[in-house]
């Protein structure tokens, strides 16, 4: 036998070592295929199959659990993953208490196991909770690491964030998040499916608290059919979905600034709802429109406020971008959180007259001014997600603000869907409907009617 020098097998070494890591890496770095037939079918289709007879639950089973473990590898939308039961799995976020669940708040440290599951999720049937959900840290941080089914060039978004892909990946059906400032509907949109941020309540004990006045649950689904399935047949607390006919207010102060293709969006929208029978009509909302900033200076005063009690427990130090989102809101002064907490309490109370005076049921406006822009996360890891907003100007400060603490402010209901895409596809157009308190159902009504004539988009894993 020839000699065997040290420096050969140190040359052999890591040629093996190399060659093992790429063999482990192509067991999870491609997508995991085709979509299973029974993950392409609508929530009403699945129950109905199994209803017949046509589809078992082990039939299910076989199909959408190894796609979920296989999916989750790829897209990275869960912190905790088990297997599930038809008709309906559902995924919550990990800022949301589940028993039997460890929540962990987007932190690597950090993790608490309730004994008893969060107030939104009370009430519900035929739901079988299957993960815990990725968010960012604390609900303010940037980046969290995971992948657009979709839409693999773009970034996610929000803090629901594993919401919006987890559904869009086929890893759960429904999903139930928070949205304080478009938490919710930001991963909704951005993942090409659909996003409701609920009436805003008082009643959220088990959610850890980011914004008390402007948090609000929210849940994530493929579709607003799959949403009305769920209110029916699920006991979401979204109310009747009743057909209508309504009104529709298009906000005019929303289009002044947006780009040419979400114009194209608004236009499409329109004629979507007025095809499906409903009246559509162009308002300006007046005085809500000017107060979206000072909902990112409330959140950021709220966070700040409550940072002395999260040192208390925090096991690790904040990331840069959350620390600096938490910091903008030492420059909320007293006086001018009073002046913003009156003007919403003010707002609030005179909701339903507001819709009235507007002669609307509901206002449709774009997600976003402009289309969401594909980009690197690792460049935005110590961007701030609170805008420092009071003192300026201008259409980026239009673009920093957006469009979704309109609802918030206000604590009304609002639902994102897409509508199209741009760019050549790469991205996925939003618009948002906002409706009046406690009508939930209606925004679901509208956007299921608008879905019964556009037909499907065709959005896939990829």
């Amino acid at each position: 036998m020839s000699p065997v020098s040290i420096e050969s097998l140190e040359d052999t070494t890591e040629t093996g070592a190399r060659t093992a890591a790429r063999a482990f890496a192509a067991g999870w770095s491609r997508p995991p295929g085709p979509l299973p037939e029974p993950l392409r079918w609508s929530l009403r289709e699945r129950a109905a199959q199994l209803a017949r007879g046509a589809l078992t639950a082990a039939e299910f089973g076989a199909e959408a659990d190894p796609w979920a473990f296989a999916a989750d590898t790829h897209y990275r939308a869960c912190s905790e993953l088990r297997e599930g039961e038809p008709p309906v799995r559902l995924g919550v976020k990990d800022t949301v208490d589940v028993a039997g669940f460890a929540t962990r708040l987007g932190l690597r440290r950090h993790r608490h196991y309730p004994r008893r599951s969060a107030a939104p999720l009370t009430g519900l049937r035929g739901l079988s909770t299957v993960a815990k959900l990725v968010t960012t840290e604390l609900n303010l941080g940037i980046g969290s690491g995971c992948g657009n089914p979709y839409f693999p060039r773009l970034d996610p978004a929000g803090s629901s964030t594993g919401c919006g892909v987890a559904v869009a990946a086929g890893i759960c059906d429904l999903a139930l998040g928070t949205d304080v400032l478009g938490s919710v509907r930001w991963p909704a949109g951005r993942c090409g499916v659909v996003g409701l941020r609920l009436t805003h309540t008082d009643r959220l004990h088990g959610v850890f608290p980011l914004c008390p006045s402007m948090d609000a649950p929210g849940w994530v689904a493929r579709t607003a059919d799959d949403l009305a399935y769920a209110a029916g047949h699920c006991g979401l607390p979204i109310g009747p979905v009743p057909a209508g006919p309504y009104r529709v207010g298009v906000v005019t102060e929303a289009l002044a600034t947006v780009e040419p293709e979400i114009l194209d969006g608004v236009r499409t929208t329109i004629e979507l709802l007025r095809t499906a029978g409903h009246a559509v009509t162009e308002v300006r909302v007046g005085e809500p429109w000017s107060w979206r900033s000072a909902a990112w200076e409330l959140c950021a005063r709220a966070a700040w406020d409550a940072l002395p009690q999260w040192r208390g427990w925090l096991a690790e130090d904040l990331g840069p971008a959350t620390e600096k989102a938490v910091a903008a809101g030492a420059d909320v002064t007293d006086a001018r959180l009073h002046e913003i907490v009156t003007a919403q309490h003010r707002l609030r109370v005179a909701n339903n007259g507001w819709f009235a005076g507007l002669g609307v049921d509901a206002l449709l406006l774009p997600l976003d001014p402009k289309g969401p822009v594909p980009r690197d996360p690792a460049e935005d890891r110590t961007r701030s997600t609170i805008p420092l907003t009071r003192t300026r100007t201008g259409i980026d400060h239009e673009d920093d603000i957006g469009y979704t603490p309109l609802a918030s402010f206000t604590g009304l209901p609002a639902l994102t869907f897409p509508v199209a895409t741009a760019r050549d596809g790469v991205v996925p157009v939003a618009m948002q409907l906002v409706g009046r308190p406690q009508a939930d159902g209606a925004l679901v009504s509208l956007a299921r009617d608008a879905e019964r004539v556009r037909g499907p988009l065709g959005f896939a894993p990829r």
